[in-house]
């Protein structure tokens, strides 16, 4: 095994349920053993995958989620449910038409 997921190896920690999972290319892996297994961040109340039409992305930093902008402005890929979502300050954006949708918050772990 090339990389070990755990404190100092470069990647977003998130708490998921009972652990920690990392974000890693656009994949949310955890560490077991030897085996990393990959895992979403499940549709509940917290991280609901609604439409959410009066939240504005640019009312605290001016900009749009899309492909371009996790790349040149590190927002991380988040899975969500049966899409992708953008980390951005803590919560889970999903770029929808004209406006942003807020998923909820995640817990990001400083390790």
């Amino acid at each position: 095994m090339a990389h070990r997921h755990g404190a100092g190896c470069g990647h977003t920690a998130v708490r998921h349920g009972s652990h920690i999972d990392y974000l890693r290319e656009g994949r949310l892996e955890h560490q077991e053993g030897d085996a990393i297994q990959e895992h979403r961040i499940e549709v509940t109340e917290q991280n609901p995958d609604r439409c959410t039409p009066d939240h504005r992305c640019s009312e605290h930093s001016g900009h749009v989620h899309g492909p371009e902008t996790a790349e040149h402005r590190h927002h991380e890929t988040v899975p969500h449910g049966d899409h992708m979502d953008y980390l951005h300050e803590g919560r889970l954006h999903h770029h929808h038409g004209d406006h942003c949708d807020d998923h909820g918050p995640v817990q990001v772990v400083r390790e």
